[in-house]
């Protein structure tokens, strides 16, 4: 099979994303740019306690990744350390399978996933972005770091993307999956809008 994957995985990371069954990853810095927009509102009288509402922006390219990874049968799953509706919304509009939020530790979450989906941490991607995800990438089977990820986390992983954090940083992880199995243009016409 030709190697039709991003053209700077080396053969290790192949090897590696070709055993892929379940992609875990962080959100913020990773599926989002890792800004965290709160936006204040106060009632129209003017009086109470102003309200905090929390915004996010996701790549419609990443949720195109993820909904591709679900269509072709790979597991997928968000470990992240806020709490957040709107990453909440997202997960249930990609069928996330596994949804971990306000984990201020995420290792505890990781070994739910891995056993609740049945594989084994060979099996296993993790993407993140900065230090609470090192303890991941160092048990992951194919741990990758998004292009403006801490250089920490970048040494520990096998792959770093070349598209930044909440710029199609998972799709291409999910693209480097699915062509390293060789299922990439069986995937392609199944994308939906």
């Amino acid at each position: 099979m030709p190697d039709t994957a991003a053209p700077l995985a080396s053969p290790e990371v192949l090897a590696r994303a070709r055993k892929i069954k379940l992609l875990l990853m962080d959100v913020d810095g990773t599926l989002t740019d890792g800004g965290v927009c709160l936006i204040s509102t106060v009632a129209a009288d003017g009086g109470g306690e102003p309200s905090v509402s929390e915004m996010k922006v996701f790549n419609a390219q990443d949720g195109q990744g993820l909904s591709l990874a679900h269509t072709m049968g790979i597991q997928t799953g968000f470990i992240t350390g806020r709490s957040s509706p709107a990453v909440a919304r997202r997960a249930q509009e990609l069928r996330v399978t596994f949804v971990y939020l306000g984990q201020a530790k995420k290792t505890e979450a990781f070994e739910e996933c891995v056993r609740k989906a049945g594989v084994t941490e060979e099996e296993v991607a993790y993407l993140g972005d900065d230090l609470p995800d090192i303890p991941l990438a160092r048990r992951a089977g194919l741990a990758v770091c998004v292009a403006d990820g801490a250089p920490e986390l970048a040494a520990v992983c096998h792959f770093v993307t070349r598209r930044h954090a909440g710029r199609g940083a998972a799709r291409e992880v999910v693209e480097l999956i699915l062509k390293a199995q060789g299922r990439w243009e069986e995937a392609v016409p199944k994308a939906l809008a």
